[in-house]
Parts: C-alpha cells; sequence; structure tokens
C-alpha cells in the first residue's frame, strides 16, 4: 500500500500526524530551553552536573572565542569528540556564530580524517588531550589545510575527585599538548566574557551540520541538514513521548558524532529540557551502573547494545525499573531480543528508523501499546513516506508489492555537500516537483501505516535470476537459540552469479552446535533459491561505529582474506 493518508485514521502516535514545524533555528530553539530551565540539570559527566545556565554560559562564550580568531558565519567547525560536555559547548557554539558544525568520528584514520577535512573545508577542530584522539587530531593539521586544533582536557570536566585520579592513574591516556601557534587549549579559548550576540539565521537555507554518510552509494558524501532539518527533527521525535510532560533523563551512550545521538539524545532532550547522562563510550557494565547511579527514564541504542547489556553479569542485580522507554535504531530489532530485553528491565522497546540524510529519524513505532514488532512503525509527524517501484523511481511500486521507500517532511536534507551531481539519483521528484527521498531501502507498508523494510537495494543477492533479500535468511537465524548475531552476504558462483553464505556468532549456551548442524537447520525453511552454501561461525563480526552490525565490513573482510596468499609451513 502506497498511499500515504489512507492510514491517518489508525496514527497511533500521541499528536496528529499533521502536527506542523515551524522553521526554527538551532540557536532560538537552544535559548528558550535556557530560558525555561535555566536551573534545571542538562549534563550530568561521571557524576559531574551543569546546569542549562552553565551550559549556555560554555556555549556563549566558545561562540565568542572562536569569533575573536577570526571566524564567522558559514565557516566550518569541526567536532573530533567523544560524548563529553566540550562536545555540546562546541557543537552549539558554533551554530550560535553561524558556523557550520562538522561532525567527525574517533574511528577514522587519519586519511578518513583529511579526506573529510578538505571535502567540507573545515578550518577549525575541536578534539580532546587524549592519546586515541590528538596524535591523530595533530596529524591531520598538518598533511590537510586545517588551520587550527581546539585542545580539551578530560579531567577538566570531571568531578574533583575523579579529576585528580584520571590525573594520577590515567596519565598513559593523555597525550600532551603541544607548543604550537595553531593549537590552542579549550580554557583558553573560552577565557572571555561570552557577551557576542548570536547570529542571525535563515533557517531552511543556514546549513547547521554536515554528517557525512556512505548514502545509497556507498561513496562518502557529506549530508547537508539546515537549521530548520535539525530543529524540526529534534521537536518531532519530542513530541512522540506521551509522557513528554515529565522531566527525562537520558542515557547518552550513543557517539553524538553520529546522527541518531545528536537527534535522539542530545537536541531531543535539549528541547524538552531534560537531562542528559554522558558516558564516552559503550561500556556495558559502566552503562548499567550508570543507570543504577542516575535513574534514566530512556535509554537510545542499537540492538547490539541491549544484546551486550542482557550478556552482561551485573543485569540481574541493577535496578532497571527508571526506564520507560528505549529506542532502537540502527539496524533491525530482531522480535526476541524486544521481548528479552523487555522481560528483563519492565520498559517498552521500540524499533525506530532513519538515515543521516533525514537528520536521524523517519518512522518509529510507537512508544505506548500496541505496536507491531519487527516493523519500524509509522511516519513521524508531518513525514510522508511512500513506495516507488525498484527499477524506476518515478513510477509507484505494483500494487501488493515491496517498493523502495521514499520519504518527504521538515527534516530531510537540503542535499550533498558540494555534490549537486549526486541530487538525480538521491531524490525522486513527484508530479509536483517535490523532492523525494530515496532510502535505498525496499519496505511494505500495511493499512495501518506500519512500515517494514524487507532490505536494501544494494545488498539483494542475485540468484540465478532471482532477488534473494539478505535480512529475511538473517531473521529466520535468529530463531535459533545458538545464534548471537548473523549477517548474510552473496557469494561468487559459477553456476547460479551468486549464493547466500551466512555468518554468525553464538550464545554461551551454544555448546556442540556448529556450521553445520546450523545450515542443515536452517535451509529447509528456505527457498530453494534462498539456500545458504555454508554458515560460518566466527569469534565475531565486525560493527560500525555506533555498533550496528556491517555487511559492508564483512565483505571486505572476506575479500581480503580470499585475496591474501596461504601461509606455507616452513
Amino acid at each position: 500500500m502506497t498511499d500515504e493518508h489512507a492510514w491517518q485514521d489508525a496514527y497511533r502516535h500521541p499528536v496528529p500526524w499533521t502536527t506542523g514545524f515551524a522553521p526554527r533555528s538551532m540557536i532560538d530553539l537552544f535559548e528558550d530551553s535556557v530560558r525555561q530551565h535555566g536551573q534545571r540539570p542538562a549534563i550530568d559527566f561521571l557524576g559531574r552536573h551543569y546546569s542549562y545556565d552553565e551550559l549556555a554560559d560554555g556555549v556563549r562564550r566558545v561562540a565568542t572565542g572562536l569569533a575573536a580568531l577570526g571566524y564567522g558565519k558559514g565557516d566550518r567547525i569541526g567536532l573530533f569528540l567523544p560524548n563529553t560536555p566540550h562536545y555540546l559547548a562546541a557543537y552549539h557554539g558554533a551554530l550560535r556564530l553561524g558556523c557550520t558544525v562538522v561532525n567527525f568520528s574517533p574511528l577514522y584514520t587519519v586519511d578518513e580524517l583529511c579526506h573529510q577535512v578538505e571535502d567540507s573545508g573545515t578550518r577549525l577542530l575541536f578534539t580532546l588531550s587524549a592519546t586515541a584522539l590528538l596524535p591523530n587530531a595533530l596529524a591531520v593539521l598538518d598533511k590537510s589545510g586545517l588551520e587550527r586544533l581546539v585542545v580539551g582536557s578530560v579531567a577538566g570536566v570531571l568531578p574533583p575527585a575523579k579529576s585528580v585520579a584520571y590525573r594520577l592513574l590515567k596519565r598513559r591516556e593523555v597525550a600532551p599538548r603541544p607548543a604550537d601557534p595553531r593549537v590552542l587549549a579549550f580554557s583558553q579559548l573560552i577565557a572571555n566574557d561570552g557577551a557576542l550576540p548570536p547570529a542571525a539565521i535563515a533557517p531552511e537555507r543556514d546549513v547547521a551540520l554536515i554528517q557525512y554518510t556512505g548514502g545509497t552509494t556507498g561513496v562518502p558524501k557529506g549530508a547537508m541538514l539546515t537549521h530548520a532539518n535539525v530543529s524540526a527533527n529534534a521537536r518531532q521525535v519530542a513530541c512522540l513521548d506521551p509522557h513528554r510532560e515529565q522531566t527525562d533523563r537520558i542515557l547518552g551512550v550513543l557517539p553524538l558524532f553520529h546522527v541518531f545521538a545528536n537527534t535522539c539524545v542530545m537536541n531531543r532532550t535539549i528541547v524538552t529540557g531534560g537531562e542528559m547522562v554522558l558516558l564516552p563510550r559503550f561500556d556495558a557494565g559502566q552503562a548499567l551502573a550508570a543507570i543504577a547511579r542516575t535513574r534514566p527514564t530512556s535509554l537510545p541504542g542499537v540492538p547490539t547494545m541491549y544484546q551486550a547489556l542482557l550478556d552482561h553479569p551485573s543485569l540481574a542485580k541493577t535496578d532497571l525499573t527508571s526506564l520507560r522507554v528505549c529506542i532502537s535504531g540502527g539496524a533491525p530489532l530482531n522480535a526476541e531480543l524486544k521481548a528479552r530485553w523487555e522481560a528483563a528491565t519492565g520498559s517498552t522497546l521500540v524499533e525506530g528508523y532513519g538515515l543521516s540524510e533525514s537528520t536521524g529519524v523517519l518512522t518509529t513505532n510507537p512508544y505506548d501499546p500496541p505496536q507491531k514488532p519487527g516493523t519500524i512503525g509509522q511516519p513521524l509527524p508531518s513525514t510522508r513516506i511512500r513506495l516507488v517501484d525498484k527499477e524506476d523511481a518515478t513510477r509507484e511500486a505494483p500494487p501488493g508489492e515491496p517498493g523502495e521507500i521514499v520519504a518527504l517532511g521538515p527534516q530531510i536534507m537540503a542535499g550533498y555537500w558540494n555534490r549537486p551531481d549526486a541530487d538525480a539519483t538521491t531524490f525522486a521528484l513527484d508530479a509536483q516537483g517535490r523532492r523525494w527521498l530515496r532510502t535505498g531501502d525496499v519496505g511494505t507498508i500495511d493499512s495501518d501505516g506500519f512500515i517494514a523494510i524487507v532490505d536494501r537495494l544494494k545488498d539483494m543477492i542475485a540468484v540465478g535470476g532471482f532477488k534473494v533479500f539478505p535480512s529475511q535468511i538473517e531473521a529466520i537465524l535468529y530463531h535459533h537459540p545458538a545464534v548471537r548475531e548473523a549477517l548474510v552476504i552473496g557469494m561468487a558462483d559459477t553456476y547460479r552469479g551468486e549464493v547466500p553464505r551466512a555468518y554468525v556468532t553464538l550464545t554461551e549456551e551454544a555448546g556442540a552446535i556448529d556450521g553445520v548442524v546450523l545450515r542443515d537447520w536452517l535451509n529447509p525453511q528456505l527457498g530453494k533459491h534462498e539456500r545458504v552454501d555454508r554458515v560460518v561461525v566466527r569469534a565475531a563480526l565486525p560493527k560500525t561505529m555506533i555498533g550496528k552490525l556491517s555487511r559492508k565490513d564483512l565483505v571486505a573482510e572476506i575479500r581480503a582474506e580470499m585475496e591474501s596468499p596461504p601461509i606455507t609451513p616452513s
């Protein structure tokens, strides 16, 4: 079903689908929250608390400091930071000045960082004096057009006792800041009165964030997200919570440099005047300890994160009753994991869906029952979803058949940075000339407007002229109690062109289960063209920077293994 209006009577989110989101700047959104909630806690960072007024002071000082260095509206300011208070101050400080934020993953190599700096024209980069970050940032400073680094200190934002312990015990994790005029301490940058007035912003034109993504082609491109895009998606997500009048405390273990956390942890929480409990990285034991200490109401995450928490020995002795709703994204959420999490915690785990090109979120299941497990839920308010033909995006998908998901809404990006050539394949025009974002995902829509993803167009496996969807095979594998994680990819086959092959990790209770047993259990449940040639058991499967399983990286690993010369005995 592709008529996006026919299911509106069945809309289950707590606000009407017709709820509008007027274009607003992120500066106004942030300042509104500060005016309303100035004394409320905004950040809990490992036990140190910052109120909205204190956060706003840092934001204003960052903006004033950047202006004193000669930066201004339209300049690209990079964030090469984990989840620390520096991130929020730098992000909103750059926006206050009218600059464009560019997110950089701490997992990038120097070459990847240099490419992104050059492509975006990033002039200044924020980072930390950590051995995992500063050496790479300094290398980029020497190898690219980057002009300056601003370096913060983790110890400087910790509670006093932890700050002393960090300086004494974590010396190996601290990289010294060099005496280089191009390198400035964060404390020096903010040594001002913060009196600079905010920039004038045209929300629908001015780009707030450049978020790099592989898109639907695998070529890294910077999605241009305007102030209107970012502010709309934050408000869209905030209004989905039927208990939004209550104060929220969000456990922020997803990396803020990723668009999912940028919207669902940071900006959404600022809109509601809630508190962010920030952890620099995800560690299951630390996350459970933070839940016990801070009593959060929500935990946005990816499926592998919930799996790791369920598997941790401290789960049974951790009080999880404060959690109301947990939002899963980034990868399909299997029904067994959802049921286990809800049984263990008493909270609701809902699956949502979005892309960097949609500022993070397009759809989600309702927070309150009834929900439809196995779907990505209904569209957010003011968001239209349709299905188009998999071969020709200008045509509707044939009735009753899966089609490529396309989306239209206030959160859809303006386009790719310096890549107008990509618009022709990224957007599909309708009869009214509106640009629908092509997601590259194939799905179905039921009569209630709930959307199910069948697979990605680029991931489909061609077996003797038939199209095989890897996610459907993976979904069956997850029914086996011994399977912890599963990925299916296509392998070259001289007769059929390609053949599916499954790669899995096993649970601790798997016992003597091996790949042959799993293959023999799996294949009778599949069509002849879907049957796998092998099930390969591995100790681990590759994951992306936010912890979701990465089919692309698995393909790269297998290709590298096949190209490596065999090791012969000496």
